[in-house]
């Protein structure tokens, strides 16, 4: 199930980043900023009492501003609304209700989406009376808040994941959800109408023609199929404004989230740029499955070795995904789009295997005794046994002696070893180094 998404938003200066960073970094949080290739801190994951949950960060909302850099901010926050699941909407009580809290507050009605009014800065009882003028947004209940001390971080949480749909509300769906991501103009649209055989989705070469996740259901030989087209980002004023480019990364994490492979579209005559390896990032950090479509390889004067330098250049920049599968096709002239699906299938059904106990075991000693584990400081790690715990991606648990013991490379050494062994093309894995305890 996809982790509920939460957007804060607000005017500039209430608090937004802090209230993020002490969220997603902090104690309170056992889920801190994956590291990885994203350079923008534009999302975090956090958990509340055992629920996991995506936070958005946003550049503060200024209705009333014609500046360029606030109009892009706005956009960017309308946005996340329009693909958060809730919204934590951020207010200062030390400056008091502001014409631009009620402008963004009648912004957020329109939305229809949960809203939870939260008052920040209000870190001495002395101040609390300055939540009862923030009743007239109309917004319920506003709360307590002061994210830098970390005061009232529990009710806001409580209130928020109130929203937040249960585990098993939803009937299991086994069609396979396939999100289609990348930057506007590389041919997201074009790739959907190929893979249903129809027109479904307008396809221009105006970037931004379809504004909207479009989900389309579909079946081939027999198998149910959910297309999520996330080929809009752009509305047409902003064509020529090519930093709106960078919001694409807020709509394609909605559909990454949703999806169970995801195919990642970059254009064959522009190569990969640093906003497609963004979007790739938060592919491989969301643990999903996915395929790599080099499009509009018709347009690329070739020889025989074309396509391996392409491939090669490009494995540099997306070196934190290894595993992907690459397919250089055209959506315009149907080149090898045939394969799609049949590579859809083979790294979904890596993303699900299961590893028999005693199969993984023996894997695990094979590689101990081909290469010694580590040691620091006179201690050596150990290990113990192997269990794998989860699937989507392929998840395992290490028992050892003490993780701190644990190299980065001997992690990366012994992920290797399980791809050699067991395949997993396509998908990430995930190992965990846990220790051992007496009565284990």
């Amino acid at each position: 199930m996809a982790k509920p998404l939460v957007a804060i938003v607000g005017r500039p200066n209430v608090g937004k980043s802090t209230l993020f960073n002490r969220l997603t970094g902090k104690r309170i949080s056992i889920v801190e900023d994956t590291p990885g290739v994203t350079r923008d801190r534009i999302y975090g994951d956090a958990e509340w009492l055992d629920r996991k949950f995506t936070l958005i960060d946003t550049g503060g909302i200024e209705p009333a501003s014609e500046d360029k850099i606030a109009v892009q901010m706005r956009r960017q926050a309308e946005l996340a609304i329009e693909t958060a699941d809730v919204i934590i909407f951020l207010t200062d009580g030390r400056d008091g209700m502001t014409s631009a809290d009620r402008e963004v507050a009648s912004m957020l009605r329109r939305s229809k989406k949960p809203v939870v009014l939260a008052v920040n800065k209000l870190d001495a009882p002395k101040y609390h009376e300055a939540i009862y003028e923030f009743y007239e947004l109309g917004l319920g209940e506003p709360y307590i808040l002061s994210a830098g001390q970390g005061i009232g971080l529990g009710d806001l949480l409580e209130a928020v994941s109130a929203y937040f749909p249960d585990s098993d509300e939803s009937e299991e769906d086994k069609r396979i959800h396939i999100a289609i991501v990348g930057k506007p103009n590389v041919g997201k649209s074009s790739l959907t109408n190929a893979l249903l055989g129809e027109e479904r989705v307008i396809v221009s070469d105006v970037p931004g023609t379809t504004r909207d996740a479009i989900d389309t259901p579909f079946e081939k030989n027999g198998r149910q199929y959910v297309l999520i087209d996330t080929a809009g980002i752009r509305r047409k004023r902003s064509i020529e404004d090519e930093s709106i480019e960078r919001y694409s990364v807020i709509r394609s994490l909605a559909a990454v989230r949703r999806a169970d492979v995801v195919l990642f579209v970059c254009d064959a005559e522009q190569g990969l740029s640093e906003q497609d390896v963004k979007i790739a990032g938060f592919v491989h950090e969301e643990g999903k499955p996915s395929v790599v479509i080099v499009n509009k390889w018709d347009l690329i004067e070739k020889d025989t070795h074309t396509m391996d330098k392409f491939k090669k250049e490009m494995e540099v920049d997306l070196a934190f995904m290894s595993y992907v599968p690459f397919l250089f096709i055209s959506a315009m002239t149907g080149q090898r789009v045939h394969k799609v699906l049949e590579l859809v299938e083979e790294v979904y059904a890596q993303s699900i295997r299961r590893i028999p106990t005693g199969m993984l075991n023996d894997v695990l000693n094979e590689a101990v005794s081909m290469s010694e584990p580590p040691a620091q400081n006179g201690r050596r790690l150990k290990l113990f046994y192997a269990t794998q715990v989860a699937i989507q991606p392929p998840t395992f648990v290490i028992f050892v002696n003490e993780s701190t013991l644990v190299h980065f490379s001997y992690e990366r050494y012994l992920d290797n070893y399980f791809r050699k062994t067991f395949g997993f093309s396509g998908t990430p894995i995930r190992i965990l180094f846990r220790n051992r305890t007496k009565e284990e």
